[in-house]
């Protein structure tokens, strides 16, 4: 599976949420913005054609059970700023976005911390069946310790911890997607009224530390059973879960440096779990300002960062480190700390310097985090972005880029305008891709999961033959 180097195929997802400003607060403002219109379905499916007239891989929707209530100690700021709350749920949006597409796929975000997978995996089932096999899902084991108290919590366990239970949620799963019911369970015979051979189903028997699950799974078969992985943990054990069960991996760094070192790790990883280093297509988080021209581009940033909130930036920034923002200086740097949240974010911003060499202040976070959150913003014509993302390529080895918005769907409909044709002249973007499963549109290797990939020894007939 290893990758062509010399004109490298160039990927895109959309990066959204069920909110408004995802990534950019204050955003909201701008008279080109619709995402105040996030509760209105209308958004949803006009955007879901819009990525698909563009071939993006997916749109990618993140998602939050906390409020961001680090910064200051309490959620008022997040409030007052409309960062990431009031958020709804991604998972009710598939459906809708699915009936107006064809090839776009969906990939939801769902945590392992505060739901049992039994009812989970149903829910999964149900919308890879809806979406004729589109789906994926982003494996998240939470970071907001607002989420945590909302379940009852006193707060999120420790980081590592976190994975552990992970990674038995995927165990518990894989046995009900791939291992309950056989491929040919369901025989629908008419004549001897037989819907289902009970014989070819399955009870999964699982009785583990966190979860015992005996029973069968509820679906039958869809198109790729287990859904695309999807993961975005960066640290050393975030990593390592990845490398055993993602197929999709979103990073983000604000230098290029620090991302060639992450893919790196990853790609790494990837081989030491005994999988291709190619195995999993790696997406970082970008924001792209484009225009006819470099002038005009620089012009429209200028006008979205009028609207950007400093303050939302911080807001955000405390809930993804764990640290409260509000208790620096603004001019203070930010310093080495500990996080029990997304650690890759705390590491990479305690990390990141400025052109002159000096470690970013808390301003800087601020500033430079306003529009697209924790990734770089890119700005420039179509073709000034064309070679930008190409020299991204080949210095860090990244499949893709995991697209936020400044505006919505402005950004993306600029990227569509100026962008894709740009990369499609350069044989760097695909052109459009027939209707299939998600799983194949991004390895070409068919619906359902790869033998080496772990979840397939849970099978029916790998079960078997193990035993």
């Amino acid at each position: 599976m290893t990758e062509p180097q010399d004109v490298r195929r160039i990927r895109f997802n959309a990066f959204d949420m069920n909110c408004v400003a995802h990534q950019s607060s204050g955003l909201w403002r701008h008279p080109r913005d619709r995402s105040r219109h996030y509760n209105d379905l209308s958004y949803w499916t006009d955007l879901a054609r819009l990525l698909e007239s563009g071939d993006f891989d997916g749109i990618f929707i993140a998602d939050v059970l906390g409020t961001y209530d680090v910064y200051g100690g309490s959620n008022e700021a997040a409030l007052r700023t409309g960062s990431q709350v009031p958020v709804n749920d991604p998972m009710l949006l598939v459906s809708a976005m699915a009936s107006v597409t064809e090839r776009l796929g969906f990939g939801i975000t769902a945590g392992t911390a505060y739901e049992h997978p039994y009812p989970f995996a149903r829910r999964m089932s149900t919308l890879d069946h809806l979406t004729k096999g589109r789906i994926g899902w982003n494996v998240v084991t939470g970071y907001l310790p607002s989420a945590a108290r909302n379940m009852g919590q006193t707060d999120q366990l420790a980081h590592d911890d976190r994975y552990d239970v992970a990674d038995e949620y995927l165990e518990v799963l894989y046995k009900l997607w791939e291992g309950s019911w056989e491929d040919d369970a369901v025989v629908a015979d008419a004549e001897t009224g037989v819907f289902t051979d009970p014989a070819k189903v399955h009870p999964i028997e699982h009785h583990g530390r966190h979860f015992d699950v005996p029973g069968i799974h509820l679906s039958e078969p869809s198109v790729q059973r287990s859904p695309v992985i999807y993961q975005a943990g960066a640290s050393p054990r975030g990593i390592r879960f990845a490398a055993e069960h993602a197929e999709a991996i979103f990073v983000g760094a604000p230098t290029i440096t620090q991302l060639a070192a992450t893919v790196g790790k990853i790609r790494d990883a990837l081989e030491a779990a005994g999988r291709d280093r190619y195995a999993a297509r790696v997406y970082t988080l970008l924001t792209v300002i484009t225009d006819a021209t470099d002038d005009l581009a620089r012009a429209k940033y200028a006008d979205y960062l009028s609207y950007a909130s400093e303050v939302g930036a911080l807001v955000l920034n405390s809930g993804w480190m764990g640290v409260d923002l509000a208790q620096y200086d603004l001019d203070e740097p930010l310093g080495n700390i500990e996080s029990n949240a997304i650690q890759s974010a705390a590491a990479n911003l305690s990390a990141a310097t400025g052109e002159d060499g000096s470690t970013w202040t808390v301003r800087d976070i601020a500033r430079r985090t306003a529009i697209g959150g924790l990734g770089p913003v890119e700005v420039g014509s179509g073709a000034t972005i064309a070679d930008r993302l190409q020299e991204i390529v080949r210095e860090t080895d990244v499949d893709g880029f995991n697209l936020a918005y400044a505006v919505t769907p402005g950004t993306w409909e600029d990227v569509v305008e100026f962008v894709v044709p740009e990369l499609r002249a350069r044989g760097a973007y695909p052109e459009a891709s027939g209707a299939g499963s998600l799983r194949d549109k991004l390895f070409g290797r068919g619906d359902r999961l790869p033998d080496e990939h772990r979840g397939a020894s849970y099978r029916v007939g790998a079960r078997a033959a193990a035993v």
